[in-house]
C-alpha cells in the first residue's frame, strides 16, 4: 500500500504548485468530537480567486444518512491508488480517527452507529449557509456545479427537474455542466437551460448532424478575478448514449474529445487567461488520465464518480478536487495566480452536517415550497427497515439487494438485474421507509421493469460487457459506475483479466445449478436503455414488494466471489 506521504511527494517532485488542505484541521476538531458552524467554515483567505465547488446533488434538497464506498476497486495504474481505497486504509492513509466525525463522514466502517450519533448530512438550505459564509469573505468567489443535480428524487421527477431548477438559482452558481439532466429529455433540457441566469457549459457536447460545437451549451466561459482572468470549462459526461437512453437527447453527441478540449486550453490562454479550470464530469480516473494528456489545466473539478477525498489530487501540474455527491460536501479552494500562473493553492472539503450548520431561511423556505405540493403523498411510511440499507460498492448495496429481492418476487423471474448507478441515499436500522426514500433509489424517466427471457450465453455477454465498463485498465474506457447487480444469479469475476474472459462460474441460486449457455432464463429488470421497453415502474414494484414484507431485513450477500482484485 502506498503511503499519505508517497503520495504527496510524488505529486509535488512533478509540480512547482504549493498546495495547502484544510482537512487537517477539521479532521483533529472532528477528533475533540467538539465540532462547530465556525469551525467547519474557519479558512485562511489565500491568493486572489475563489472556486466553490458542488457536484452529483442528485436533487436531495433535504438532510439525509449517505454511506461512503467500503470498497471501490482500482485497476491499471489506478491499483490501490486514491480513491481506489477504502475503509481503514483510508483511515490510516489520512490520519483519520475511528469514530470521529471524520471517520463519519469519509469512511464507511461502522455507519449505523456514527450516523446515530453524528445525524444527517447535506440539505440544500445547509448547503447555502457555507456559499454565503465563503462570498461573505471572498464575494466574487466563482461556484461551480459540476452535474447531476436536476435528476433523483420525488419531486425532482414529478417536476421534471424544476424544483432543482428554482433552488440551485437561488444559490446564484456561475456555470453548471451536465449528465442524467439529458434523462429529462433534450426538449426539456434545451428549455431550462434556455431561461437559466448562468452558464451551460460544454466543450464536448456537439450537434450530431454537424459534428461541431452546439450554441446552447458553450465550451466556455471566462471570469475576471481578482486581477486576473479565469477560464472555466465545461466537460460533461462523455458516455451519455452508451450509459442513458440516446434516444431522449438524439442532437447531441459527447465524446471525451480530449483533442478538441486541448485546443479550448490554447484558445483560453491565447484570450489571456491565466487560469484554467475544467468543470468535469468525467470521473475521477478520467478526469487524472486527462491531466496527463492536456497540457495548460490548473484545476479540474471533478464529478461523476462521486468520490470525497479530504486533500485534491496532482496529476501532472494539474490539481484534481472530488467533492463527493448528494450534497454532502462543499470544496472551497483558494488560488494565487500571478504572472500567468498559478503558483500555490489552499484547499477545504467542508463536509456539510446538517446538525451542526445552520439553515438559511431563504433556501429552507424554497425548498419547503417545493416539497409542498408532494409532501403527504411522498411521506406516505411504506415499511420499515431493521436493517442499513445503502447503494455504493462494486459489486452489492443492500438496498441493491432489496430491489433485485423485489424484481424477482413481483415479476416471477429466476434473476434479476438492477443497474449498479451510485446515488441514492442511506437508511439507517429502524427507520421507516416512506415513498420518497424509494424514489431516492430509483428515480428516473425509463424506470420501467421489464421481465424477458436471456440465454445463459447472452447473460455472460451483460456481465462481461458491464465489467469492462468499469474494470477496463485504460481511464478512458471507463464510465464510472459499479458492477451491474444480480439477483438469483451468481458468479465468480477475475478483475485482472481481459474483456470476454472475467466472468466465470455463473450459478442459478434457487437450485444451485451451474447457467447453462443455451438454455433461456426468465430475466426481470429496469433501466433499459432501449425505446420502447414495458413494465410496471421500478418504484411501484419495490414498494408493492415492502408492503408484503413489512420490515426489510438484509440478509448477507456472498454471490459475487471476486478474485484478482
Amino acid at each position: 500500500m502506498i503511503s499519505r506521504r508517497d503520495f504527496l511527494q510524488v505529486g509535488m517532485a512533478a509540480s512547482a504548485i504549493v498546495g495547502a488542505s484544510g482537512f487537517g484541521n477539521w479532521a483533529r476538531l472532528a477528533a475533540q468530537q467538539t465540532l462547530t458552524q465556525d469551525q467547519l467554515l474557519e479558512f485562511d483567505t489565500f491568493g486572489n480567486v475563489s472556486l466553490i465547488h458542488v457536484t452529483d446533488i442528485h436533487a436531495q434538497l433535504k438532510p439525509i444518512y449517505f454511506r461512503e464506498p467500503s470498497e471501490n476497486i482500482g485497476v491499471g495504474s489506478n491499483k490501490g491508488a486514491v480513491p481506489h481505497v477504502t475503509g481503514a486504509q483510508f483511515r490510516k492513509l489520512y490520519g483519520i480517527q475511528d469514530g470521529s466525525p471524520s471517520h463519519y463522514a469519509l469512511s464507511s466502517g461502522d455507519f449505523a452507529s456514527l450516523a446515530n450519533a453524528y445525524g444527517r448530512v447535506g440539505g440544500l438550505d445547509r448547503v447555502a449557509t457555507v456559499i454565503k459564509a465563503i462570498r461573505a469573505e471572498r464575494p466574487d468567489a466563482i461556484l461551480l456545479d459540476g452535474g447531476d443535480t436536476w435528476h433523483g428524487s420525488y419531486t425532482c421527477f414529478k417536476t421534471a427537474g424544476q424544483d432543482m431548477v428554482n433552488v440551485m438559482n437561488a444559490l446564484n452558481p456561475d456555470a453548471m455542466t451536465f449528465h442524467w439532466e439529458f434523462t429529462l429529455g433534450s426538449e426539456r433540457v434545451n428549455e431550462i437551460v434556455e431561461s437559466l441566469p448562468f452558464a451551460a457549459l460544454g466543450q464536448n457536447i456537439f450537434d450530431v448532424e454537424w459534428d461541431e460545437p452546439t450554441e446552447l451549451f458553450p465550451p466556455y466561459k471566462m471570469f475576471e478575478r481578482g486581477g486576473t482572468k479565469v477560464a472555466v470549462i465545461g466537460q460533461a459526461f462523455p458516455y451519455m448514449p452508451i450509459a442513458n437512453p440516446g434516444w431522449m437527447f438524439p442532437e447531441y453527441a459527447f465524446g471525451i474529445r480530449d483533442e478538441n478540449m486541448q485546443a479550448m486550453v490554447d484558445e483560453v490562454r491565447a484570450e489571456g487567461a491565466e487560469c484554467v479550470v475544467v468543470l468535469s464530469h468525467n470521473g475521477f480516473d478520467v478526469d487524472k488520465k486527462m491531466a496527463t494528456v492536456v497540457d495548460g489545466i490548473d484545476v479540474i473539478l471533478s464529478g461523476h464518480t462521486h468520490d470525497a477525498l479530504p486533500e485534491p489530487v496532482l496529476s501532472g501540474k494539474t490539481i484534481i478536487v472530488p467533492s463527493g455527491s448528494n450534497g454532502k460536501f462543499v470544496s472551497r479552494v483558494d488560488l494565487d495566480i500571478r504572472n500567468g500562473q498559478m503558483l500555490g493553492y489552499r484547499h477545504k472539503l467542508i463536509p456539510i452536517f446538517s446538525d451542526v450548520i445552520e439553515p438559511d431561511a431563504e433556501v429552507s423556505a424554497l425548498i419547503d415550497e417545493q416539497r409542498a405540493p408532494y409532501l403527504a403523498e411522498m411521506s406516505e411510511v411504506i415499511g420499515k427497515t431493521d436493517s442499513l440499507l445503502y447503494r455504493r460498492g462494486n459489486f452489492n448495496g443492500t438496498w441493491d439487494d432489496l430491489i433485485c429481492d423485489a424484481l424477482l418476487s413481483e415479476r416471477d423471474a429466476e434473476i434479476a438485474l438492477s443497474p449498479g448507478v451510485r446515488w441514492g441515499p442511506s437508511l439507517i436500522p429502524g427507520q421507516d421507509i416512506t415513498r420518497e426514500d424509494i424514489f431516492n433509489v430509483t428515480s428516473m424517466s425509463y424506470g420501467q421493469a421489464y421481465r424477458t427471457e436471456m440465454t445463459g450465453e447472452f447473460l455472460k455477454v451483460v456481465l462481461e460487457d458491464v465489467a469492462d465498463n468499469i474494470f477496463n485498465p485504460d481511464p478512458y474506457y471507463q464510465q464510472g459506475g459499479d458492477m451491474v447487480r444480480t439477483g438469483g444469479l451468481g458468479y465468480r469475476i477475475d478483475i485482472g483479466q481481459p474483456q470476454g474472459s472475467r466472468i466465470s462460474n455463473l450459478t442459478l441460486l434457487n437450485s444451485g445449478e451451474a447457467i447453462d449457455p443455451a438454455r433461456s432464463y426468465v430475466v426481470a429488470g429496469w433501466a433499459s436503455v432501449n425505446e420502447g421497453t414495458e413494465g410496471p415502474q421500478i418504484w411501484d414494484v419495490v414498494e408493492n414488494h415492502i408492503r408484503k414484507l413489512g420490515t426489510v431485513t438484509a440478509k448477507p450477500n456472498n454471490s459475487v466471489e471476486v478474485i484478482g482484485a
